[in-house]
C-alpha cells in the first residue's frame, strides 16, 4: 500500500523547493518527520528471541500529530486521559465556525487567531450558560480546533464538548440543564462574534478583517449528545487527533497530494 510517507519522499524536496519559503515552520517539520517515522533515521532497538536468537529490528516512531502511522496510538492515549475528566451527565456538542471572509486574517496570524476564536468561543459557552434563563451555572467545556473539511478545505471551527449542567457559584449546587436545549446557539454566535471582535482590535488585526464578518450571520449548532460517555470521547476523539492526509487517502500511484 502506497502511503503519505512515499509521497513525501517522492516530492517532498521539489515540492520544498518551490513552497518552502512560504510553509509554516511546523508544515515542514510534519514533512520531515513522516519521511523519517520508523525509519533508521530515528534510531530504534534491536529486539532477540530469547530461545532462537532471531533479531527483529524496530525503528522509532516520529509522534507527529500530522502522521498517519502514529496517529492511532496518541488518540488512545488521549481518549484515556479524558475518562477520568469526564462528569456523570449528558453533553451538548456545540461548533462555531467563522465566517469565509475571516479565514484569511486567521491563516495568516494562527498562533494569536487561532488562540483568540478558541478563548471567544469558550468565554462565549460559559457566560450565556451562567444566565439563569438557561443553566445558572458553570458548565464544563472541552473545546477543540479544526481547521479542515473532510475535502481537506481549509476550513477553521471550533468543536465543544460541553456539560448538561452546571455548578453553582458558590460551588455547593448542581443546576442540570435540560435534556435538549442548553442555550440559543443564535445568542451564542453573537457572542462570539462580539469577543472575537474585541480580541483582534486588541490585537490590532482587526482592520484586516472585511466590515462584513461583524454583521453577518455565523454558523453555530448546538446539539444534544447524551449517548454515553464513551460516545461522546470517541466522537471527538476524531477531531483531537484526525490527520488531513491519511494513508487511505491515497488510492494509486497517480494521485496528487496538495499541502496547504
Amino acid at each position: 500500500m502506497i502511503e503519505v510517507a512515499d509521497v513525501f519522499r517522492r516530492f517532498g524536496d521539489d515540492y520544498l523547493k518551490v513552497h518552502g519559503a512560504s510553509m509554516l515552520p511546523s508544515h515542514r517539520r510534519a514533512i520531515t518527520d513522516l519521511i523519517a517515522c520508523r525509519t533508521e533515521a530515528l534510531g530504534g532497538h534491536l529486539w532477540r528471541c530469547d530461545e532462537c536468537s532471531a533479531e527483529v529490528h524496530s525503528y522509532h516512531s516520529c509522534k507527529n500529530r500530522s502522521c498517519p502511522k502514529c496517529h492511532a496510538d496518541q488518540t488512545a492515549a488521549w481518549l484515556e486521559a479524558r475518562k477520568a475528566e469526564m462528569l456523570p451527565t449528558h453533553h451538548f456538542h456545540v461548533t462555531v465556525t467563522v465566517p469565509e471572509e475571516l479565514r484569511r486574517v486567521l491563516r495568516a496570524n494562527q498562533v494569536i487567531g487561532y488562540g483568540l476564536l478558541m478563548t471567544a468561543t469558550t468565554q462565549a459557552i460559559l457566560e450565556l450558560a451562567r444566565d439563569p434563563r438557561y443553566v445558572g451555572g458553570t458548565v464544563g467545556v472541552l473545546a477543540v480546533l479544526h481547521t479542515w473539511t473532510r475535502h481537506l478545505e481549509f476550513h477553521p471551527h471550533v468543536h465543544s464538548l460541553v456539560t448538561g449542567g452546571g455548578v453553582s457559584q458558590d460551588g455547593t449546587h448542581w443546576h442540570p440543564a435540560k435534556p435538549d436545549f442548553l442555550f440559543p446557539v443564535n445568542a451564542l454566535a453573537k457572542l462570539v462574534r462580539g469577543k472575537l471582535r474585541a480580541g483582534l482590535t486588541k490585537a490590532d488585526l482587526v482592520d484586516a478583517v472585511p466590515e462584513a464578518v461583524w454583521t453577518k450571520p455565523w454558523v453555530v449548532h448546538c446539539t444534544p449528545w447524551g449517548d454515553g460517555e464513551q460516545a461522546v470521547l470517541d466522537y471527538l476523539a476524531r477531531y483531537v487527533f484526525r490527520t488531513a492526509l491519511t494513508n487511505s487517502r491515497i488510492t494509486g500511484q497517480g494521485c496528487s497530494v496538495l499541502i496547504t
